[in-house]
């Protein structure tokens, strides 16, 4: 396909996906409905189906109460079994128990027990981590054998306070790229951003560079057109949706790729909140201006998201992957720079990765901890750890968007401002818009820089990843684009939250309700 037929065809790209999205959206509110009217149906017709309805709602709560997980889901899912017996038990068997999501957790976990045998350990890294910070330590050790991702020295890192600043590297580095380049984002649309980035793929491609491309599946329903795979396939672009959307209700939708990685020969890679769209470089006007953070990584650490990448590519491959022919370049190490620990996110295990960090930072900081997040849904683990630091005399100020993306989303991170604030945390929303930033900075020492919301969707529901600074100079920097941002914010008060009106006030109150399950 030449370049007028694909420019012609992104031309369509919204009639095709609008219609498409309609289409969708029909499927699954017909298939919501049916499952509606039966129910109604069938629980007036005799006894003997209420009989059936009171059981089965009943081993539903059961299974709840007696499974591993958060308190705060357990609650939420108990709304729709009281409202709707058998309705929200099926509903609760349909999302919880996944037997497709087991398969992908099982294929997952052997693609990571693959990849281990590549993954350096470098214990020696590890105990030296101890000896300086037992605590550190003890999270790398965590990390090691929970996520397969160790701690890395001869490791280099950038800070981008915007996505402006970050999009020209990424662009400097493709044009790099000898061997091979591995790109994975959450959102992708066509643009000023997309067009350069694509342009440098093609290119590529056809010099014999491996280029490997993923996106998540939801974008066919507001930015990609179903086939968009099939055009980048004929470029010599090797591309794939992770779990496209189709007019069939699944609860495989409810767990997304969020992640941003890019890897370019294993001597650089990238990664933050930064998706390939417009309004991330401003470019586009949103939502006001958009603030959003990202970092470059050169060095040692580059390794863990090689390999991050190919286990997500590789589970929906069925053929074997050489996964030693990716492995770093020696010349690619970097003079050290204190610890990098790159990490992953996996929605479908007991570990809850993103949010053991982000607990860990807060649980022991000694003098401030300082968080940039575009959503604050936070669950009860959560909410004692921010305001027990607080209390406990450390600085913890929360940075949040002035202008939100989805409103829904802000009445509900509203309705945490009181208590957070009675305990002394401060809260500071972006005036000039809306941030996307996923940042946490303690102590001049600890940052984390990645995907993970402050949200059960990003902790809970997504795939996600970040990148862990210890002892690191970038360190520094992230805590001045902090400081720097602070300067463009208005701090809430208590004042503030009373004169919220009184429908926002119950939009929260409601959204609260079912916040664990959204």
């Amino acid at each position: 396909m030449s370049t007028k037929e694909i420019k012609k065809n992104l031309g369509n790209i919204k009639t095709i996906i609008y219609g498409r999205t309609v289409i969708l959206l029909l499927a699954f509110l017909a298939q919501l409905l049916l499952l509606v009217v039966g129910y109604f149906k069938l629980r007036n017709y005799s006894f003997l189906f209420y009989g059936l309805f009171v059981i089965i709602s009943a081993i539903a709560v059961l299974h709840i109460f007696n499974t591993r997980g958060n308190p705060d889901m357990k609650l939420s899912w108990m709304f729709p079994i009281a409202i709707f017996p058998i309705f929200g038990a099926i509903f609760y068997a349909t999302i919880v128990l996944q037997p497709g999501t087991k398969v992908m957790y099982a294929r997952l976990k052997n693609l990571s027990q693959q990849t281990k045998k590549y993954v350096n350990p470098e214990e020696k890294t590890r105990d030296k981590l101890r000896a300086e910070s037992p605590q550190m330590g003890q999270l790398a050790h965590y990390l090691y054998n929970c996520d397969n991702s160790p701690a890395y020295e001869n490791t280099q890192v950038t800070y981008y306070s915007l996505g402006d600043e970050q999009f020209p590297a990424m662009l400097e580095e493709l044009k790099k790229a000898e061997k091979y380049i591995f790109v994975e984002f959450f959102i992708v649309s066509e643009g000023r951003m997309w067009d350069e980035i694509h342009a440098v793929l093609k290119e590529k491609a056809k010099q014999g560079v491996e280029v490997r491309f993923m996106y998540d599946g939801t974008d066919v329903l507001f930015n990609l057109p179903n086939y968009y795979p099939q055009i980048l396939e004929k470029e010599g672009i090797r591309c794939k949706m992770f779990a496209p959307i189709k007019p069939i209700f699944s609860p495989h939708y409810n767990n997304r790729d969020h992640r941003k990685i890019l890897v370019v020969d294993g001597k650089v890679a990238f990664t933050g909140g930064i998706n390939l769209a417009d309004e991330y470089i401003n470019e586009k006007v949103r939502f006001g201006h958009w603030k959003d953070t990202g970092i470059m990584v050169k060095g040692d650490a580059v390794e863990r998201f090689i390999y991050m990448f190919l286990e997500m590519w590789n589970e929906s491959e069925r053929q074997g992957e050489d996964f030693g022919k990716y492995i770093c370049p020696p010349e690619a190490s970097m003079p050290s720079d204190g610890y990098v620990i790159p990490y992953s996110v996996c929605p479908l295990g007991p570990e809850r990765v993103g949010e053991r960090v982000y607990l860990d930072i807060i649980n022991t900081a000694h003098t401030y901890v300082h968080i940039m997040t575009p959503y604050l849904i936070l669950d009860y683990q959560l909410m004692m750890a921010l305001t027990y630091a607080a209390k406990r005399g450390v600085e913890v100020i929360i940075i949040m968007p002035h202008i939100p993306d989805k409103k829904y989303a802000f009445c509900l991170a509203k309705t945490y401002y009181s208590q957070l604030l009675e305990a002394g945390v401060r809260i500071c929303e972006y005036e000039p818009g809306f941030v996307h930033a996923k940042v946490f900075v303690s102590d001049d020492e600890k940052a984390v820089v990645g995907t993970v919301n402050l949200d059960y969707r990003s902790l809970y529901h997504h795939f996600e990843c970040g990148a862990l600074m210890y002892r690191n100079s970038v360190v520094a920097d992230i805590e001045r684009d902090v400081q720097d941002t602070l300067k463009k914010c208005l701090e809430q008060t208590q004042e503030d939250v009373r004169r919220r009106k009184v429908s926002e006030r119950a939009l929260g109150w409601i959204m609260k309700i079912v916040a664990p399950l959204m």
